[in-house]
């Protein structure tokens, strides 16, 4: 492939990855606005995920009846539905079961990134794997420590968070196939 025919293949996908920056941006920003409504919205929409996982393993659960694993995945899939359907149906109430998961993974990856740099202690570069794991174990221990309150807030304020950063992260792509494609 020539340089023309690879440049010419940036120009066009360079303004869509900036709409897709803008996009997530604004809606980063939207979501630290209001942390309240972006939690009950990631609750909601992780319900219907659930809720459309749960329908695509019921039915493949019948469709493979003769499987040896019919039992469980029938039972994964009816889980799934139950654990959507309370979620769309009381965001709030989900929204403390899907906060303390949070925590609890923060906690368990910050654990594990410290035993990483503490094994990594002669390279250089370790200490920054170790403030990584020790932020992640005080992000952990003050979400659990603030539950239940904290429950109707931090989902939103990560969502908003995790979303500025991708939308930065996509503007400096999209600017940098802007460059390559002139």
């Amino acid at each position: 492939m020539s340089d023309q025919d690879r440049n010419g293949s940036f120009s066009g996908s360079w303004t869509w990855m900036a709409v897709l920056a803008v996009i997530c941006i604004v809606g980063g920003f939207l979501a630290l606005l209001n942390p309240f409504g972006a939690t009950v919205f990631a609750v909601t929409l992780a319900g219907w995920v659930f809720l459309i996982q749960g329908v695509i393993q019921v039915i493949h659960a019948f469709r493979v009846r003769d499987w040896s694993g019919f039992i469980w995945s029938l039972g994964i899939g009816v889980l799934s539905l139950l654990v959507g359907v309370v979620l769309v149906a009381d965001p709030l109430a989900g929204a403390i079961p899907l906060t303390l998961l949070v925590a609890v993974l923060f906690l368990a990856t910050g654990v594990a990134k410290t035993m990483f740099a503490l094994a990594l202690r002669p390279a250089s570069g370790w200490v920054w794997v170790l403030a990584s794991g020790l932020v992640s174990v005080v992000l952990g221990v003050m979400i659990l420590a603030g539950l239940p309150a904290t429950a109707t807030t931090i989902l939103g304020l990560l969502l908003g968070i995790e979303l500025v950063s991708n939308g930065v992260l996509f503007l400096f792509v999209a600017l940098g196939l802007r460059r390559l494609g002139s």
